[in-house]
């Protein structure tokens, strides 16, 4: 199943998003596709967090640049699909740099819990999986109720159906939890990331929610973004002195 777009109408280009999306898109493709699988691995090795690394005080910066690295085509792909459906509406609410902030502020605590739960693990750890799942916590806070669509594989073909994002991200959430619990020290999968980033995506946008009214602002537009925004009314012009008739009411009473 995957995700292929929200009903959700920002009103608002993500240039960041976007900016985003292209800046990985761009790394990924300077090193990974012609590259030897001695190359590739150096790359992740040099570049990528290394927790055993980290532990002995080397490549205190790696959490940054691993940011923008990725494991292939399907490790870049769905991180920027994520990133593309639930981007733009947390965007439009934070702000443009806000937002940048906020994404990267989700990928290096995300990073950080990853290397609580594995000081001691050889292996690289790379992608913007983490900062992807800060923009999903803030998405669950602010937008529970938005409906995103999903593709889904039967064996006759394929399909699609809506489901509400709160059901989503919180089922996402509680695999990557059951992953982190039964997967043993040294996996390729950094599902504690995931679960950090998500959780600080949560913490990191309850301003913003607040800001737009935290409960009043669900109970408002149905965990919706309020956008677009309602069409101003059309005032009347008249000629001065006249009168206009009274409003007629529907139903069998008149307003007169």
């Amino acid at each position: 199943m995957l995700p292929v777009r929200d009903h959700n109408p920002s009103g608002h280009v993500p240039v960041v998003s976007w900016t985003l999306i292209a800046v990985n898109i761009l790394v990924f493709m300077a090193f990974y596709p012609l590259g030897s699988a001695a190359s590739v691995l150096a790359v992740y090795h040099d570049w990528g967090m290394v927790p055993a690394r980290i532990s002995d005080g080397d490549g205190l910066l790696t959490p940054v640049t691993a940011l923008f690295l990725h494991g292939g085509w399907v490790h870049l792909g769905l991180n920027m699909l994520f990133l593309r459906v639930f981007g733009d509406n947390v965007e439009a609410e934070m702000g443009p740099l806000r937002f940048l902030g906020f994404y990267l502020a989700c990928g290096l605590i995300a990073f950080a819990l990853q290397f609580i739960t594995r000081t001691d693990s050889p292996v690289p750890i790379a992608g913007a999986s983490g900062a992807v799942a800060g923009v999903m916590g803030a998405y669950f806070l602010m937008f529970p109720r938005a409906r995103v669509d999903l593709l889904v594989y039967y064996i006759i073909g394929l399909r699609t159906f809506a489901v509400p994002a709160w059901a989503l991200l919180g089922l996402w959430l509680l695999v990557q939890v059951a992953g982190g619990l039964a997967t043993p020290s040294g996996s390729s999968v950094a599902f504690w990331a995931h679960v950090g980033g998500f959780l600080a995506g949560v913490a990191l946008s309850a301003h913003t929610w607040r800001q737009l009214g935290g409960v009043r602002f669900w109970r408002r537009f149905g965990g919706l973004p309020p956008h677009p925004q309602a069409p101003a009314a059309i005032p009347v012009v008249r000629r001065a002195g006249a009168v206009l008739p009274p409003p007629q009411s529907r139903g069998l009473f008149r307003r007169d």
